[in-house]
């Protein structure tokens, strides 16, 4: 990995397609505007679509000739979901980047049963990958990126207890979610390559970068000081958004980027350029990884055909 590896390093994209979950905002709009400067055709997959096509006439108007397109999907609803996946044309897709994510919400259900958290930050994208997995295999080069967090170190998922029901406690979850995000990837990764297919399966994460994610929780409870606690700690500590996406960056487009990778920032995990990240040993655990994808995919109804072992 190059030291100082920025968005100028990205390597032409000109005729690749993208997917970016969450690209209406922070690090997801970052990621999507800089696929489009560098010339793929990029797809914001964006649960409010109102915000999605200010997104994506933003990427137009900063990025003359960009090919950008909003398309909803709501991750927190399967039947979004798979609305989406069948409404792709049926083409090349070169990446996908499962960017989208909620944190340290009050406990909640998505449309299908699910804590929240675990739904849209896991559950949503696992079935998106597979859904779109016949697209990815067919291409390539292509790539699936899971964006997950350095707070994973919360807490180890609970397989027993998947949707928190037991003893629910914000953090821990959006920990265990985290969690799940690099399980996947570690067993999706292992799953390709027994496989023998070159789809590259890669997670990375942000950091600490000045986005809406920090304060929604506590917006959504109505905790103004909270609220404006939470925005000066951002102010004063955390990244811009643009350099907080440099790891998805990193691991959606450089050409050394090895399956079940993951990178973060530099600088104690914090802040800085793309470095090699670490990660707790639970979140590498075959076993854990196999029981997890098996729960999914019985949660979602989402199999992955030839990548069932």
């Amino acid at each position: 990995m190059t030291q100082g590896w920025n968005a100028n390093d990205i390597p032409d994209q000109s005729g690749r397609t993208a997917v970016v979950t969450g690209a209406n905002s922070g690090i997801g709009l970052v990621t999507a505007r800089q696929l489009a400067r560098h010339g793929a055709r990029v797809i914001l997959a964006c649960r409010s679509e109102t915000r999605g096509k200010e997104a994506e006439s933003l990427i137009r108007r900063e990025v003359p000739g960009a090919r950008a397109e909003c398309v909803p999907l709501d991750l927190a609803d399967l039947s979004s979901v798979r609305e989406f996946a069948s409404g792709l044309p049926p083409e090349r897709l070169d990446l996908l980047v499962n960017n989208a994510g909620v944190m340290a919400l009050p406990y909640g259900r998505t449309a299908d049963g699910f804590e929240t958290q675990f739904g849209v930050n896991h559950l949503g994208h696992f079935a998106l990958t597979g859904l779109l997995l016949p697209r990815l295999l067919a291409t390539p080069g292509s790539r699936v990126v899971s964006v997950s967090s350095g707070l994973h170190a919360l807490s180890n998922i609970d397989i027993n207890d998947l949707n928190s029901e037991g003893n629910y406690r914000r953090w821990i979850a959006y920990g265990r979610a985290k969690t799940a995000n690099l399980l996947f990837i570690h067993e999706l990764s292992r799953r390709l390559s027994a496989a023998g297919s070159g789809t590259v399966a890669a997670a990375a994460h942000p950091g600490y970068a000045r986005t809406n994610l920090q304060t929604a929780g506590v917006r959504m409870e109505g905790r103004k000081a909270a609220e404006r606690l939470v925005e000066l700690g951002n102010g004063l500590l955390a990244q811009p958004a643009e350099v907080g996406a440099l790891p998805s960056l990193y691991a959606a487009t450089a050409p050394d980027v090895r399956p079940d990778s993951f990178t973060g920032p530099r600088i104690l995990g914090w802040r800085g350029a793309p470095a090699p990240s670490w990660r707790a040993k639970w979140a590498t655990n075959d076993v854990a990884g196999e029981r997890l994808w098996a729960a999914s995919e019985q949660l979602t109804g989402v199999s992955y055909g030839d990548l069932d072992t």
